[in-house]
């Protein structure tokens, strides 16, 4: 597996921008062999994205595991933009394109997007409790 930093937009619709970046996730392990890390995933379980200095941080703490290199290169950087680039990914695309890293744009498949709008269509069974 490749490791790569995944970005996706994570402000606004929140709740759809998490399952849409966990959507992205799974499209980056089973269809492209990758080992995706999401810091917009992690960061904001421990910080809150709604105060701009907390925000900062979590960008910053993001951007300091895109200087990790893999096998003395660069981490690629895969942007997710069924629905656009947000700033936090132009901060990331400006980020990558300094360190000079690779920036590759995707889309989820069909079958894939169509779940964003389906909470409960993308459960993973480990969530659900037996009832």
């Amino acid at each position: 597996m490749t490791p790569v930093i995944l970005e996706s937009p994570y402000s606004g619709d929140v709740p759809r921008n998490i399952r849409y970046a966990r959507l992205c996730l799974r499209d980056c392990i089973l269809n492209y062999t990758e080992a995706p890390y999401a810091s917009h995933l992690l960061y904001t379980q421990a910080l809150d994205d709604t105060f701009p200095e907390e925000r900062t941080l979590g960008i910053q703490a993001g951007f300091q595991w895109s200087a990790v290199t893999w096998e003395e290169q660069p981490l690629r950087r895969v942007f997710y933009v069924d629905f656009g680039w947000s700033r936090g990914m132009l901060l990331g695309k400006q980020d990558a394109i300094e360190r000079g890293q690779e920036v590759v744009e995707r889309t989820l498949p069909s079958e894939l997007l169509v779940l964003v709008d389906s909470p409960e269509a993308f459960v993973p069974r480990e969530w659900v409790t037996p009832g």
